[in-house]
């Protein structure tokens, strides 16, 4: 049940040209900015969008093949696709539009009603059953259309923002549901909890293409591209480095405890920096002044973003901040231990 797909499709303004390959069985998450080409891509391998060249196979099964003249149209492909958008049957019930996917399997109306049933059970909404499409929340339409493409357990799944309009409860639900499916999952999200939570691979796109795949672990741990840092919450910095000593593009040298040669990313956490108001006396191979551009308070603690020299931000309590001073525009000292610094070749 892999899907392995190598295609190049124009769509407006993007141009997805990507090489993918999933394994059969799992949940991969597809993430990348906006307009990186991820709902395009999932389009693709629905048969929705044609592509120009390529090849995509789906659980063994040669759904489109450029050079072989071959295109499956959507209905002929082992997928279920559901999107944001939901486009349930208005004039069904909610039971009935869940049921519609089993019928068109080819079980009867009965047996597919009652198995439609169970289904919303599972996400909550077994007394919306009778209700009208127009009689529901976002969210609950959300779970709706979800349950209806999951219902036909499909080889493979295709989701695109599935789990947007959920609240906190709702999301808990269909994270089980769809940990528990069986065949090879794709899901387009912005959110890197979701990702953590129920992927066992990502794939990142930027303009089109795929710039990193991985284990969640393992891209939080080598990111590639800013964006990728940024999203697993990890400074990332480019330059050159000459033994222990790394020249960041920047401007800015950082003392390193792994000996290379040659352009290196440099890697840290945010709760690796340590602020203060003025230089610091402390056994911190690395220090520097900064500008503080941004302050951003959240949840129990506070991301302060960095300017030059080197951008990065980092995590404060908000004691700290307080007591810092810490606000737009202000200056602080920045403190950093070569050993909290991952330095891997370009």
């Amino acid at each position: 049940m892999s899907v392995r797909a190598q295609v190049y499709a124009p769509m407006g303004d993007v141009t997805v040209d990507v090489e993918v390959e999933v394994a059969g069985g799992g949940c991969t998450a597809v993430m990348g900015p906006n307009g990186a080409g991820k709902t395009t891509l999932i389009h693709v391998l629905a048969g929705l969008i044609p592509v120009q060249r390529g090849r995509v196979v789906l659980a063994d099964q040669v759904v489109e093949d450029s050079d072989l003249g071959i295109r499956l149209p959507p209905e002929r492909r082992p997928i279920a696709l559901h999107s944001q958008h939901n486009l349930l049957f208005p004039h069904l019930s909610v039971v009935d539009n869940v049921a519609f996917g089993l019928r068109c399997a080819g079980l009867a109306t009965g047996p597919a009603r009652t198995r439609a049933a169970e289904w919303l059970d599972k996400v909550g909404l077994a007394h919306l059953a009778a209700e009208r499409p127009d009689r529901l929340s976002g969210g609950q339409a959300q779970r709706v259309g979800l349950v209806r493409a999951a219902a036909c357990r499909p080889d493979v799944l295709l989701l695109d923002e599935s789990l947007a309009a959920l609240d906190a409860e709702s999301r808990t639900h269909v994270r089980k549901l769809l940990a528990d499916l069986d065949g090879t999952r794709l899901l387009v999200t912005h959110d890197p909890v979701e990702a953590r939570v129920l992927a066992d691979q990502l794939v990142i796109m930027q303009h089109g293409r795929v710039t990193q795949t991985g284990a969640p672990a393992a891209v939080a741990a080598d990111p590639r591209t800013p964006w990728t840092a940024g999203l697993m919450d990890v400074n990332l910095l480019t330059g050159h480095s000459s033994g222990t000593d790394v020249a960041l593009d920047c401007g800015l040298t950082l003392i390193t405890a792994t000996s290379l040669t040659g352009p290196v990313l440099v890697t840290f956490s945010p709760a690796a920096i340590t602020l203060s108001a003025s230089e610091p006396h402390t056994s911190a191979r690395n220090t520097w002044e900064a500008e503080v551009t941004r302050v951003q308070p959240e949840s129990d603690r506070v991301r302060v973003f960095l300017g030059a020299p080197a951008p990065a931000h980092a995590w404060v309590t908000p004691q700290a901040a307080a007591e810092l001073g810490l606000a737009a525009g202000a200056r602080c000292w920045a403190a950093l231990k070569a050993t909290e610094l991952t330095v891997r070749p370009a």
